[in-house]
């Protein structure tokens, strides 16, 4: 790492300093009312992250995960997804780490270089955890109704579920 990048993080923290304390603002006080803040967004998400984390481990652990993507096998051949990382389309909505580690393992069975492992690593940077942010975010601020906010959400990764194996052929040659 350069000199320069050694000394950002805390030239940004004292430029922040000083900007409050040119405002009159009080620092010390502002900065732990944020931390309470924060305190308390934390522990008012803390059941759904358990709750989501539980229910991911238990999916992983009983084997429902790979019947599902056994499930979902022929349909992903039919719009060109390889089947192999029908585990991840499934995990990437749920859990972020838990989708890492499924796309570590797609990557070390198959080779980061073939197409499975590049469509793979497209399809985990073109998706999100859907389901973890909503109940995440929305779960913080306590909205119960996210109308519109799932199917936009479901769709978008679809697109990318539709797109990923093409621009791996396009952009890599590759089929």
């Amino acid at each position: 790492m350069n000199k320069v990048g050694i000394f950002a993080v805390p030239a940004f923290a004292a430029a922040i300093v000083l900007f409050c304390l040119i405002r009159k603002v009080p620092v010390f006080d502002s900065f732990t009312e944020g931390a309470r803040q924060g305190m308390k967004a934390s522990f008012t998400i803390l059941p759904t992250l358990v709750g989501l984390i539980v229910g991911v481990t238990m999916l992983q652990a009983s084997g429902a995960l790979d019947l599902m993507a056994d499930a979902l096998a022929p349909l992903m051949h039919a719009i060109g997804l390889p089947s192999a990382v029908a585990p991840l389309v499934l995990m990437k909505p749920v859990s972020g780490s838990g989708s890492t580690a499924v796309l570590t393992q797609i990557l070390q069975q198959n080779g980061a270089d073939s197409f499975v492992g590049r469509v793979a690593a497209v399809l985990s940077g073109s998706t999100e955890t859907t389901f973890y942010c909503i109940a995440v975010y929305y779960g913080s601020i306590k909205v119960h109704k996210t109308r519109h906010t799932l199917p936009a959400a479901l769709v978008g990764d679809m697109a990318a579920c539709l797109i990923a194996p093409l621009a791996v052929r396009f952009v890599f040659k590759q089929y």
